[in-house]
């Protein structure tokens, strides 16, 4: 099975996202696409585009970048109730033909400011009922004719999609990434995503929850391909292991004074996965070879709660190891994130792809 690593783009309204350099238009289509092209140039597959509402619209910014590249691949982080699953379908659908297959998909089922957006939803269990019907009717427009599909959430019609997504070499439609560590979202990733992402736990709680996964997809009678699974987590390379911890340390102790990080997000206490990184402090500041967890003490998320820190050669060996027990799919990225995309596509990517050390 083929590796795949993509980089993140930090589509915010607010500058200086973990961290990041704080240039004027950062958020413009210029700074952007920048980063895009620069991705393309280093070796990348294509960058993370977040959601959420009070950002940038993900799926204006993917077109808009898509449109100024060639081969870089947005992974366009949607969320059900912000978009209905036929309307998704079509404009994914639309967007991959125009841009010869280039789409990939995060489903994001984490809590946000739903009444903003005029949506609304329950408890866990029917959020999560909702993101498996979202997820059944997206890939069955995409695969079949005439889908009718009636559910407690969403509902389609003897509905038939065109334009369909591009098919080639086995691929049948845009690959359906899923995040999430609870029971509930565990068991919508086995049954019904083509990529579950996790973020930077130690390899022994990835092992657990590959296992669990796959037990999982077998109990549920899972109809697609093998889940396959990707890890997202910050990457913090320097040339020497001595600097990339002097610059861990320091990146730290910045944020530990209030600069460089945002712990706003409404999931920060109370997701089951977030808790899970925070939870890993109390084993050490320090996990494995190199996980570093001080982040998420002094106010890191998501996946700026854990770090894997070190030289390229360090960096490399450690995701290898995620890879030995089946990852395959990277979604890495560090602040600046422009200079980051040159170094890491420089330094990392090649002992990533086998191509020798420096």
């Amino acid at each position: 099975m083929s590796l795949e690593f993509l980089w993140y783009i930090p589509n915010q309204v607010r500058p200086g996202h973990r961290g990041d350099d704080v240039v004027e238009d950062h958020n413009s289509l210029a700074t952007l696409t920048s980063h895009a092209v620069a991705l393309e140039e280093h070796g990348w597959g294509g960058a993370l585009l977040g959601a959420g509402w009070g950002r940038p619209d993900t799926f204006t910014v993917a077109t808009a970048l898509a449109a100024r590249t060639t081969a870089f691949q947005p992974l366009i982080a949607i969320r059900p109730g912000y978009w209905h699953p036929a309307h998704f379908a079509s404009a994914a659908a639309t967007l991959d033909q125009l841009t010869g297959g280039r789409v990939l998909v995060n489903i994001v089922s984490g809590r946000d400011d739903l009444a903003a957006y005029g949506d609304s939803e329950g408890d866990q269990a029917q959020r999560y009922d909702r993101t498996r019907e979202f997820l059944r009717i997206v890939r069955g427009l995409w695969t079949e004719e005439n889908v009718t599909y009636h559910g407690e959430h969403f509902a389609v019609t003897g509905s038939t999609l065109e334009p369909r997504p591009v098919v080639r070499d086995g691929r049948r439609h845009p690959r359906l990434y899923f995040g999430g560590a609870s029971p509930a979202a565990e068991r919508v990733a086995a049954a019904e995503a083509d990529v579950q992402l996790f973020w930077g736990e130690p390899l022994d709680g990835i092992r657990e929850r590959i296992d669990r996964l796959k037990r999982l997809s077998a109990e549920l009678g899972r109809e697609h391909a093998p889940l396959e699974f990707g890890l997202r987590v910050t990457t913090l390379v320097r040339d020497t292991t001595e600097q990339a911890w002097a610059d861990a340390e320091a990146k730290v102790a910045a944020m530990a004074g209030g600069k460089g990080f945002d712990n706003r997000g409404p999931d920060r206490r109370t997701a089951t996965g977030q808790q899970r990184l925070l939870d890993l402090a109390e084993r050490g500041e320090v996990l494995d070879d190199n996980l570093y967890t001080a982040p998420g003490r002094v106010g890191g998320a998501g996946a700026g709660t854990t770090w894997l820190v070190g030289s390229a050669e360090d960096v490399a060996r450690s995701l290898r190891k995620y890879q030995g027990l089946g990852i395959t799919h990277f979604v890495l990225s560090d602040t600046p994130y422009l200079t980051e995309i040159r170094r890491q596509g420089e330094q990392l990517l090649p002992l990533l792809r086998g191509e020798g050390t420096r």
